[in-house]
C-alpha cells in the first residue's frame, strides 16, 4: 500500500534521494578533515531519512509501523557492494565449524580466550561504518582527490614527470602476480622478479659506470644517508668523523642526512665545494655533491674527488639516472659511491613516493652495501639460477651490528624502472634524454632572446636557473603557480625543470607566461646564443658504450614485452596463485578497489613541492588516514612520513630521543629488548645511538627479571622496544605492568607494529601502555608487499610525544610537531602515492570490518593450529593453549629423529603449491604461520593437509623406508625438468615428486623454475649484474 502512495512524485523524490550515496556519520575526530563532504552528506541523508519517516507514518498509520517500514525500504537500498564479505575469508557456516574445531563456543568466546581481560578494548574505534560499499568509497575518494589542481610541473627537484609505459602499467604495476609477491627470501619461487631485479642493478651500474649496484633502497635522501654511514664504517670513524655536504645538493636530501647525523657521532660539514679546503679537513671521512646541481648546473668534480681521495675521504654523488643518459657519469671523476632516484624511468611521481633509490659502488664495499643484492649462483641441478646474496649483512643475522636498518626495498618500482629501460632499449633512452635536453636548450635560448639571464647557461642538462633580480623570486613564482605553472625559487634564482611529458608547446608557454610577468624586454642575453642540438658540452658528453648487454636492447615490440614480463610472473608464487602464510609478514588480500585510486591522474601527477593551493584533496586524504590510525592504536597524534617499517622504528625512537633532550634528560640512552624482536628493531636502535640490554623472552618476559633490568639502569634507560602480542605468538598477561615499569624507571614504551592485525578494535597499543608505535601499512592495512616494496611504516604517538613528530624542510606537514626530530623521508608525507591504498582499506570496512579483520586472523590461526597439533609441536601459547593471530611450529624433535630440517620442509611445500612460512625465527628450527583473515577455509585446509602429508614422508625416512639422502624433502623443490627428463632414479615416484595432493592436478601445477639453490656458492663467487 505504501508503494502504491497516492502521492507518487514524492515518493520517488524521497527514494531518489535515499537511494543516493550518502557518506555515514561519523565521528569528529576522525572526520574533522571530510567535513566539507561526509558530513553534509549525513546531514542530507539524515533529513532524508527524516522526512521519508514522517510521509511513512502518514500512510501507514503508527509510528512503529513507519519505523519497520522506513528499515524495510533502507535496508532493500543499501549498497550490495559491501567489502567486509569479500575480504574475510570464512563464511558464517564455516566460522561455526572453525570454532568447533578448536573447541570454543563462537568467535566471542575465542576472542576471551585469547586476549587478556585487562587489554581488551570496549571502546568501538572511530572510523567509517562500512556502508558505502566498495563503489561509494571509491567515488568519495574521487570526490576528495579531485580537489588537486594537475599543474604543469617545471619543479624538479628530484621528482620529475613521466610516462607509465602502457603494457608495464596494465601488466606489472597494476598485476596481482608482481604486486603481491613477498620478498624473495624462497629463492626457487621468485626467479622472475629476481632476474627482473638483476636488470635494475645491471643498469644502475651501466649508467652510474660503478661495479655493482644494490636491488634499490627507500628514496635519494635516505640513500644519502645510507651512503654516509656505510662509508663511516669503512675507515676509522672515530679519527674521521667529519662528512662534506655540499649546499647545492637538494634540500631534502640534506634534511635526511642532518637527521641521521645526529646520532650517528658524525659531524656535518655544509658548504661551497668549490671553495672547501678538503686537505685542511683531516677528519674528513667523505663529502656528497648533486649531479647535476640542484640548480642545474653541469659540474666536473674531478679535482674535488682527487683531493678528497688524497686525504683519505671517499666522493658521494647524488645522480640524476636521465642525464647520465646523456652525461659522463660519476665513475669518470672518481665517485666512490652514487646515489640517487630512478623516479623518472617510467614511475609517477605520487607526490613524493613510492619509487625506487639506488645506490652503486665498487666490489670492496659490497659486504657494507645497504640494502638487498641479488646474485647468481646454481640450483641442484647445476642450472644457473638467482638468489638474495650476503644476507649475513643482514639486520637478522648481525642485529645491532648490521651495515643498515633497511629491510625492505622498492622491488615493484625497481621493477617497473627496470622494464621502462627494457621497453625503450638503450637507443629510445638516449631519444629521451636527447629531447630532454632538446627543451632544456630551447627554453634557455628563448629566454635569453628574451633578455633574461640564465645563470647556468653554460653547462646543463634538464634545468635553466633565470637570476629574476630584483625581483622577488619567491613571489614569481607564486605568480606562476596561478596560472598552473609550478616552478621552483631557489634564492634570486627562478629554475625550470623539463621532463618527458613536457611539450614544446609548454616551452613557449611559460617563455611568454615570465615575459607576462615582467621579465626580459632588455638586450638579448648569452643564452640566446646557445645551439639547440640535443648534445651536452663536449667536455661532458657521455662518449663510451653503455647498456650493450641483449635485455636492453632486444624487445621492439609490446607484444614481446607483455610475453617477457608474463614468463617471469609464471616463475614466481604470489598471492594469485595460493596463500602466502609468512608468519610476521600479514599477506593478506590486496584489493583491487583499494589499489584502483593509485593509477588515477590526480594521484598520480602531483609534485610532493606543488603549492598548497594545489594539493588540497591529498592532504585531506592524508590527514584522514592518520586519525583513521590514531583512532585504531588509541593515540593522540600520527606521522605518515616514514617509508617502511623499519623507517618507522627509526622515527619512533628520534622522538623519543627528543622527548628525553627537550626534558634535559639526553643522556637516556638504554634499550632494552627481548631476544624476540624482530631483527630491524637493534639495528634501528643502534642508528639512534642507543645501548641495548637483552632480555630473555622464550616463554614471556619474567616480570621479576624485567623489574630489575628497569631498576638497574634507571638513570639511563630511554625506552623498550616490545611487540604485541609477542613475536612468539601470543598475547602476554602481563604487558601493562612491564609498560609500567619502564615508566617507573623514567623510559618511554616503544610498541613495533609488525603484529596489529591482531590488535584492530580488540586491544591498542594506547591500552597496553605503549607511548609510540609503528604501524606496516603494507601488512595490517592491505597496501601489497609489491615483492619487497614499497610499505609505508607511519608512527602514532602520545600527546607528550606529539611535539616531536617528523618535519620537512620544503614543504611542512601538517602533522609536524613544534619541536621536531627531523625527517626521515624526502618527501614530506613520505610514500603519499600509496597512502589511499589504507585509507580506502578503513573507508569499505568501517568500524566492524577492521575489528572482524583482526577476529578473523585469530580465528583462522587457532584453526590451523588446532589441526596441525597433533602433528607438530607447537611453541608458544598462552595458559588457554590459544595463540595469537599467527602459530610456531617447532621442529627441533623432528630434526633429531630424522635429519629432516625446516629448510626441507619450506622447501617441499613447494612441491604442494605453497610459499613456506616464516623460518627459524623467532625460534631456531621452526616455521612461524599466519593465515591473515582473508584466507578461506579451503584454502587453511589444503595448507593443513600439505602439512600433515609432509609429516607422513617424514615418518618414512623415520622408518627407513628413504633414505635421508635421497627422498622428496632433501631433493625439493622439483622441477619439470627434472620430472619429465627420462631418466628418473629416485626411490619415490614422480607423481610423488611433483604432484604429492590432489589439488595440485584440479587447481594448477606450480612448477618451480629451479631447483634448491646452492647458498654458500652464490656467496662465495659474488655475480650479480648482467654481462651479456
Amino acid at each position: 500500500a505504501f508503494f502504491r502512495s497516492a502521492r507518487p512524485r514524492n515518493l520517488a523524490s524521497m527514494l531518489s534521494k535515499l537511494s543516493s550515496r550518502t557518506a555515514p556519520v561519523a565521528e569528529k575526530a576522525t572526520f574533522g578533515t571530510l567535513r566539507e563532504v561526509s558530513a553534509m552528506r549525513a546531514l542530507a541523508a539524515n533529513a532524508s531519512r527524516a522526512h521519508l519517516q514522517t510521509a511513512m507514518q502518514s500512510h501507514v498509520g503508527s509510528a512503529g509501523q513507519a519505523r519497520r517500514a522506513f528499515s524495510t525500504v533502507q535496508k532493500l537500498l543499501e549498497p550490495v557492494d559491501q567489502f567486509a564479505m569479500r575480504h574475510l575469508g570464512p563464511s558464517e557456516k564455516c566460522v561455526e565449524e572453525m570454532c568447533k574445531t578448536i573447541g570454543v563456543k563462537d568467535l566471542n568466546a575465542l576472542m576471551e580466550e585469547t586476549i587478556p581481560e585487562q587489554v581488551r578494548r570496549q571502546v568501538p574505534l572511530e572510523l567509517p561504518d562500512g556502508t558505502l560499499g566498495e563503489a561509494g568509497s571509491l567515488q568519495l575518494a574521487k570526490e576528495i582527490l579531485s580537489k588537486n589542481v594537475i599543474a604543469k610541473n617545471f619543479i624538479g627537484n628530484g621528482y620529475h614527470g613521466s610516462h607509465v609505459p602502457g603494457p608495464i602499467l596494465r601488466n606489472l604495476l597494476e598485476n596481482p602476480g608482481w604486486y603481491t609477491a613477498y620478498t624473495p627470501y624462497q629463492a626457487e619461487i621468485s626467479q622472475g622478479r629476481m632476474e627482473s631485479l638483476v636488470n635494475f642493478q645491471t643498469l644502475v651500474c651501466e649508467l652510474t659506470g660503478m661495479e655493482v649496484a644494490n636491488s634499490s633502497l627507500l628514496d635519494e635522501g635516505s640513500a644519502g644517508a645510507e651512503a654516509m654511514a656505510m662509508i663511516a664504517r669503512t675507515v676509522n670513524s672515530k679519527a674521521k668523523n667529519q662528512f662534506f655536504v655540499s649546499d647545492q645538493i637538494h634540500p631534502q636530501s640534506l634534511d635526511v642526512i642532518k637527521t641521521r647525523a645526529s646520532y650517528f657521532g658524525m659531524e656535518l660539514v655544509v658548504g661551497d665545494h668549490a671553495t672547501a679546503d678538503f686537505s685542511a679537513m683531516p677528519k674528513l671521512c667523505g663529502a656528497i655533491v648533486q649531479y647535476p646541481d640542484t640548480t642545474g648546473r653541469l659540474v666536473d668534480y674531478s679535482a674535488m674527488g682527487e683531493a678528497l681521495h688524497a686525504n683519505g675521504a671517499h666522493f658521494v654523488v647524488a645522480a640524476d639516472p636521465l642525464a647520465l643518459v646523456a652525461v659522463k657519469p660519476p665513475s669518470e671523476f672518481g665517485a666512490d659511491v652514487v646515489v640517487g632516484s630512478m623516479q623518472r624511468f617510467g614511475v609517477p611521481m605520487w607526490f613524493g613516493g613510492p619509487a625506487a633509490a639506488y645506490l652503486a659502488t665498487s666490489k670492496k664495499n659490497v659486504r657494507r652495501m645497504p640494502g638487498r643484492i641479488i646474485g647468481e649462483s646454481i640450483d641442484r641441478l647445476g642450472n644457473p639460477a638467482y638468489r638474495l646474496t650476503l644476507q649475513t649483512r643482514e639486520q637478522h643475522i648481525r642485529l645491532d651490528k648490521a651495515t643498515s636498518n633497511v629491510c625492505t626495498a622498492q622491488v615493484l618500482l625497481a621493477n617497473m624502472a627496470a622494464m621502462y629501460a627494457v621497453y625503450h632499449r638503450s637507443e629510445g633512452l638516449q631519444k629521451i634524454a636527447a629531447r630532454v635536453h632538446t627543451l632544456a636548450q630551447l627554453f634557455a635560448k628563448e629566454v635569453g632572446k628574451a633578455g633574461m639571464a640564465v645563470s647556468n647557461h653554460a653547462a646543463f642538462y634538464d634545468t635553466i636557473a633565470i637570476d629574476v633580480s630584483p625581483k622577488n623570486a619567491a613571489a614569481l613564482v607564486e605568480e606562476l603557480n596561478a596560472k598552473k605553472l609550478n616552478l621552483r625559487a631557489v634564492g634570486n634564482l627562478v629554475c625550470a625543470n623539463f621532463d618527458e611529458t613536457h611539450l614544446e608547446a609548454d616551452v613557449h608557454t611559460l617563455v611568454q607566461a615570465l615575459k607576462d610577468a615582467g621579465l626580459g624586454g632588455g638586450a638579448a642575453t648569452e643564452a640566446a646564443n646557445i645551439e639547440v642540438t640535443g648534445k651536452p658540452p663536449a667536455e661532458f658528453a657521455r662518449t663510451g658504450p653503455f647498456l650493450q648487454q641483449k635485455i636492453f636492447n632486444s624487445i621492439t615490440s609490446e607484444t614481446e614485452l607483455m610475453r617477457y614480463m608474463h614468463s617471469l610472473q609464471l616463475k614466481d608464487l604470489a598471492l594469485d596463485k595460493s596463500m602466502i602464510s609468512l608468519g610476521s609478514c600479514t599477506m593478506k588480500l590486496n584489493s583491487v578497489s583499494s589499489l584502483a585510486p593509485c593509477s588515477w591522474p590526480e594521484v598520480t601527477n602531483m609534485h610532493p613541492f606543488a603549492p598548497h593551493s594545489q594539493t588540497e584533496g591529498y592532504r585531506e586524504l592524508l590527514e584522514s588516514l592518520e586519525q583513521y590510525l590514531v583512532s585504531c592504536t588509541g593515540f593522540a597524534a600520527c606521522s605518515l612520513q616514514p617509508t617502511s617499517g623499519a623507517s618507522g622504528e627509526y622515527a619512533g625512537l628520534l622522538v623519543i630521543r627528543k622527548y628525553l633532550e627537550a626534558k634535559g634528560e639526553g643522556h637516556r640512552n638504554v634499550c632494552i629488548m627481548p631476544r624476540s624482536a624482530h631483527g630491524t628493531n637493534p639495528a634501528s636502535a643502534a642508528m639512534c645511538d642507543m645501548e641495548i640490554k637483552w632480555i630473555e623472552d622464550s616463554k614471556g618476559m619474567d616480570i621479576t627479571e624485567f623489574k630489575a633490568l628497569c631498576n638497574e639502569y634507571k638513570d639511563r634507560l630511554a625506552c623498550l622496544m616490545v611487540t604485541y602480542p609477542s613475536t612468539r605468538a601470543f598475547f602476554e598477561d602481563n604487558i601493562q605492568d612491564i609498560c609500567a615499569a619502564v615508566h617507573d624507571c623514567g623510559g618511554q614504551v616503544y610498541m613495533d607494529g609488525a603484529n596489529m592485525n591482531a590488535q584492530l578494535g580488540l586491544t591498542s597499543p594506547g591500552m597496553i601502555g605503549a607511548d609510540v608505535c609503528h604501524l606496516n601499512l603494507h601488512k595490517t592495512f592491505s597496501i601489497p608487499h609489491g615483492g619487497g616494496g614499497p610499505g609505508l611504516g607511519p608512527i602514532c604517538v602520545r600527546e607528550h610525544l606529539a611535539p616531536h613528530l617528523m618535519s620537512h624542510t620544503v614543504v611542512q606537514p601538517s602533522s609536524a610537531g613544534e619541536n621536531p626530530a627531523g625527517a626521515v623521508s624526502a618527501a614530506p608525507w613520505g610514500q603519499a602515492g600509496i597512502a589511499a591504498i589504507p585509507w580506502m582499506f578503513c573507508t569499505m570496512l568501517g568500524k566492524q570490518g577492521i575489528l572482524d579483520s583482526a577476529r578473523y586472523a585469530i580465528l583462522n590461526a587457532n584453526y590451523m593450529k588446532a589441526r596441525l597439533e597433533p602433528h607438530f609441536d607447537i611453541v608458544a601459547t598462552n595458559k588457554n593453549n590459544r595463540c595469537s593471530h599467527e602459530f610456531i611450529m617447532d621442529f627441533s624433535d623432528i630434526r633429531r629423529k630424522s635429519g629432516i630440517v625446516e629448510e626441507d620442509i619450506a622447501k617441499r611445500l613447494q612441491d604442494y603449491g605453497f610459499h613456506a612460512p616464516t623460518m627459524s625465527w623467532p625460534v631456531p628450527h621452526s616455521l612461524m604461520v599466519e593465515p591473515t583473515e582473508s584466507e578461506d577455509k579451503g584454502e587453511l585446509d589444503r595448507f593443513c593437509e600439505a602439512m600433515i602429508s609432509i609429516r607422513a614422508e617424514i615418518k618414512k625416512i623415520e622408518d627407513g623406508e628413504w633414505t635421508l639422502e635421497d627422498n622428496p624433502l632433501k631433493n625439493a623443490p622439483h622441477t619439470q625438468q627434472e620430472v619429465c627428463a627420462s631418466e628418473w632414479t629416485h626411490p619415490y615416484s614422480r607423481e610423488e615428486a611433483a604432484f604429492p595432493a590432489p589439488w595440485t592436478l584440479k587447481r594448477g601445477k606450480f612448477w618451480p623454475t629451479v631447483a634448491r639453490v646452492d647458498n654458500s656458492l652464490g656467496d662465495r663467487k659474488l655475480k650479480l649484474r648482467l654481462e651479456e
